[in-house]
């Protein structure tokens, strides 16, 4: 989470939707920068604005706009996926690798998911609402608020990506989890053609 407190602005670090380039492009010029733990890093908007939101705003004195990327849902979850493929999660409890994205997808829509699987939801960390939403998949858009915003260019590299990876999944699997996640692809469908 980077907060801009001169000009005003909270950036939130929604998982997986390229705000750890983010970080490194702009965390030099913020004014704060919670970085870790992941905890606070990837706060929520409610949490922010029930535990953090006092303190920058000053209880209410100098109000903050807020800001997020959101991905698209199947997207955000195979870049989640492919993540926890990696090598260095091999073993642990959280690895997905050996596993196709149909058994992920399932594990996530179960009742009490298990590790790997445990990876939450895009509208729930965004309930309460934001001032601007961008889509992941337009970062020009972002670029171009910001460097108006912070009155600065802005050079984004890439980090944290996900390795390569098949995420094709099946129909009968894609309709149940339109239907499962539904605030999901209603919140990111509210997007297009913003």
């Amino acid at each position: 989470m980077l907060i801009f407190w001169k000009a005003r602005l909270v950036v939130f670090a929604v998982p997986k939707t390229g705000t750890t380039a983010l970080e490194e492009a702009l965390a030099p010029v913020a004014d704060a920068a919670i970085v870790n733990p992941p905890g606070l890093k990837h706060c929520t908007v409610r949490k922010y604005r029930r535990e953090l939101a006092p303190f920058f705003e000053q209880k209410g004195r100098r109000p903050l706009e807020t800001l997020a990327v959101m991905r698209e849902p199947v997207d955000w979850l195979g870049s989640w996926f492919r993540y926890r493929a990696r090598p260095g999660l091999d073993g642990q409890p959280n690895s997905t690798a050996g596993m196709s994205f149909d058994a992920f997808v399932e594990a996530y829509l179960s009742e009490d998911p298990p590790p790997f699987a445990r990876v939450g939801s895009q509208a729930t960390f965004l309930e309460g609402g934001v001032d601007h939403l961008f889509r992941h998949d337009d970062q020009p858009r972002l670029i171009r608020f910001l460097e108006d915003r912070l009155e600065r260019e802005i050079q984004l590299g890439r980090a944290n990506v996900s390795p390569e990876g098949a995420t094709d999944l099946s129909p009968a699997l894609a309709a149940r989890l339109r239907t499962d996640r539904a605030a999901d692809f209603a919140l990111w469908e509210s997007l297009q053609g913003a």
